[in-house]
């Protein structure tokens, strides 16, 4: 007996009883909705009363995904997805037709710019080599969709590197940019579920001009390290001079909503280099939760 195998499973595997489900007959009982495998019954799965194991399903199905790709941390992305390329830039702005329409071509001919800016400290964080146990880190991660988004994966692929789109199901259509690793490329019903995987391995997030979703983004990260919810990590805001004109940072303080302290949370930035420099200054010191980093410079101030 020395040599018995003992088998990994006795059940039947559901994927094999799922074709088997589909060989049961025509009958009044079996072609009722009642009779079918519930995790095969779509009506049954899109029920408001499911929607706690949807929740479940979406946040475990990606955790699977990052896993079986070895990968332990990430290098998050936000942005608009409305700033392009700064070719496509100047295309907008040659077709403006009215005074309106030419003046916001040319704001977005003036952020374009930030397209190239994604794009290469993508290309940096893509190179940061895996560690002895194989994962990767800093891997790209962007909210899968065009302009901001798309310059983040695009500098990862230009090295070679994997990328990941989270994107979401809209209204309108929004597919995935070409740039996205495909079998890292996830799609979300739950924005809440998207935000969480966002950030459940962040361990830089990079914050580009952008509307409502990046503000939605980059200002819950705040509050989530403000109110200790999560450990401080990089966070860099790209684009002082656009910052500080949607955003008064100085007069929050002013206002007393929120604590001088609260504005070393985050950096502003220009360049890939420096933006990167300042993620790897950040883990090289072990102790870094204790770092005195300089004030983000507000409105002109330190």
């Amino acid at each position: 007996m020395t040599d018995t195998k003992v088998p990994s499973r006795v059940f039947r595997p559901a994927k094999q009883d799922a074709e088997t489900a589909k060989d049961h007959g025509t009958t009044p009982q079996t072609e009722h909705p009642a009779y079918r495998l519930a995790f095969q019954d779509m009506d049954f799965l899109l029920r408001d009363d499911l929607r706690p194991v949807r929740f479940q399903l979406e946040l475990l199905k990606p955790q699977l995904l990052l896993d079986e790709a070895n990968i332990a941390s990430t290098f998050v992305v936000y942005g608009s997805a409305r700033i392009p390329e700064p070719s496509k830039a100047t295309a907008l702005l040659d077709l403006a037709t009215t005074p309106e329409g030419r003046k916001i071509a040319e704001k977005l001919v003036e952020k374009s710019r930030y397209y190239d800016v994604a794009r290469e400290l993508a290309r940096l964080a893509s190179n940061f080599p895996r560690d002895e146990a194989g994962k990767q880190h800093f891997v790209v991660t962007s909210g899968g969709g065009p302009s901001i988004m798309e310059a983040a994966n695009r500098g990862a692929r230009d090295v070679g590197a994997d990328t990941i789109g989270l994107n979401i199901v809209l209204p309108h259509e929004q597919a995935p940019n070409p740039y996205v690793t495909p079998g890292l490329s996830m799609q979300f019903h739950y924005f809440a579920l998207r935000k969480m995987h966002f950030l459940l391995h962040a361990r830089a997030v990079a914050v580009f001009p952008g509307g409502f979703g990046t503000f939605d983004e980059s200002f819950e990260l705040l509050t989530l390290i403000q109110t200790g919810k999560i450990a401080p990590i990089p966070v860099i805001f790209y684009g002082r001079d656009f910052w500080n004109r949607v955003v008064n940072f100085e007069a929050l303080c002013e206002e007393g909503v929120i604590s001088a302290k609260d504005l070393d949370l985050f950096h502003f930035c220009e360049t890939a280099e420096e933006g990167w420099e300042i993620v790897q200054e950040f883990w090289r010191d072990k102790d870094h939760t204790r770092i005195e980093r300089p004030r983000a410079r507000i409105n002109g101030h330190e």
